[in-house]
Parts: C-alpha cells; sequence; structure tokens
C-alpha cells in the first residue's frame, strides 16, 4: 500500500469531517469509518431506489499506521467470517449455528480494535447470505470460499482509531445518481444471488462448520481456504 491513498466513502451526506466513534457498531468490522478505493463502488454504496448519494473523497496518510490485510495469505476465510461473526447480527436458527459462532471467534477471531487501519472484504447483501448459510451448515467452506472468489465482492478501507481519522484529508464529493449507480448496485446483488443458487444446485464434498468443530481445526489447517481471490 502507498504511503498517501486515495479513498472514497459513498453516503447520502457529504461528510467533510469523519468523526471518530460515530456509526454503526454492527458493521462488518465493527466502530469505523467505512471507504473504498473505487469511487464507482462507493457510489453504488451511496444510493438507494429512492435518492442520489455522495462519493466523498479523501487522501489518507498511512505511514505510521498499524493495518490489518485481512486478504493477505496470513488470514484464512475463516478469520473473515469469525470477524462477521462477531459484529453483525446473524440469524442463529439451530443450535449448531450458536455453538459455531462461539467456535469462530475463539479460534478464528481478530481483535480488530487493535489495528488503525483494516482491509478486507464487504458482507454486502447476498455475500452476507452466504456467511449466515455457512454459520447454519448451510454451504461447505469450500462453497464458501468459491462463492468470494467468482463474485465481484466489494474490498474496503476501514478506518478505525483516532490516529488513523487524524490522518484524513477531505478532498471534496461528487454526486451519485440514483438512476445509473442503483443500477449497478442491484446488478451486483442480482450476480450474487445467481452465483448462490448456482452453488447450492451442485453437491461439493468439504467441510461444513460441524465438521470444522467437531475436527477442533484451528486456524492454521492447510484445508482451510487462505486469501479470498486466492
Amino acid at each position: 500500500m502507498d504511503k498517501i491513498i486515495t479513498i472514497y466513502h459513498g453516503s447520502e451526506h457529504i461528510i467533510e469531517t469523519p468523526t471518530f466513534g460515530i456509526g454503526k457498531k454492527n458493521n462488518d468490522y465493527g466502530l469505523g469509518f467505512y471507504c473504498t478505493e473505487s469511487d464507482a463502488l462507493a457510489k453504488e454504496w451511496a444510493v438507494s431506489s429512492l435518492r442520489n448519494g455522495f462519493s466523498n473523497c479523501y487522501t489518507l496518510d498511512t505511514e505510521y499506521l498499524n493495518i490489518l490485510n485481512l486478504n493477505c495469505p496470513d488470514y484464512t476465510i475463516l478469520n473473515w467470517i469469525a470477524v462477521l461473526v462477531e459484529h453483525r447480527l446473524f440469524s442463529i436458527k439451530t443450535p449448531v449455528a450458536a455453538r459455531a459462532k462461539r467456535y469462530l471467534i475463539d479460534n478464528f477471531g481478530i481483535n480488530v480494535n487493535a489495528f488503525d487501519l483494516i482491509t478486507g472484504y464487504r458482507a454486502d447483501d447476498s455475500y452476507f447470505d452466504y456467511a449466515e448459510s455457512f454459520l447454519n451448515n448451510g454451504i461447505s467452506v469450500e462453497q464458501l470460499a468459491q462463492a468470494m472468489r467468482l463474485g465481484k465482492l466489494g474490498e474496503q478501507i476501514v478506518i478505525k482509531s483516532r490516529f488513523a481519522f487524524s490522518k484524513l484529508k477531505f478532498e471534496g464529493f461528487d454526486v451519485a445518481p440514483k438512476e445509473q449507480y442503483y443500477i449497478l448496485r442491484k446488478a451486483r446483488n442480482d450476480e450474487a444471488s445467481k452465483l448462490y443458487q448456482e452453488i447450492l444446485s451442485h453437491e461439493i464434498d468439504g467441510m461444513y462448520i460441524q465438521d470444522i468443530m467437531r475436527g477442533g481445526i484451528k486456524n492454521d489447517d492447510p484445508r482451510i481456504p487462505r486469501n479470498l481471490y486466492q
């Protein structure tokens, strides 16, 4: 990562001064300021079917920041899932899912609050359904990894610490017209839903969350897929 990066935050508001400690605790990686290096993707995230949005542009000095990159080969897809289940609100439909949530956090969890900045994938719309199905023993870890590799999942950069917030510089904004970007957002989600149904239609031998728990599988097991796009 370059020391000075340009990032974008999609919102229904113009945000000249992002504020540390403001936001939703139940986002993918907890409380933070969620951005992307893609202006187009920020515009998709900013709009709804009823309103336009804004892509707020910032430069960020990453020198001296403690950065967690969940997409590097040091981490498995289950590290990503563990972070999600700790912060997002999942539908726990079975006793297996309740045990799975605890097992994932205990064995694959990462203290994201120890970092200034996090890079990782966004559990947007249908991609959140994939994670929820895995937690409820509905798809295998191999199917989950396949979905993430084939899908056009957006990568996000999350500003976590007060120090990182102090390194942000507002550079302006651009309007995201709903007529253009909501269509793109919906197409991305529809493609993910179609992919999910295709994956479910094929029987795949593999490890389900119940197998992982029964086998006492840990983060260093070579059978767990690493790096979501690898």
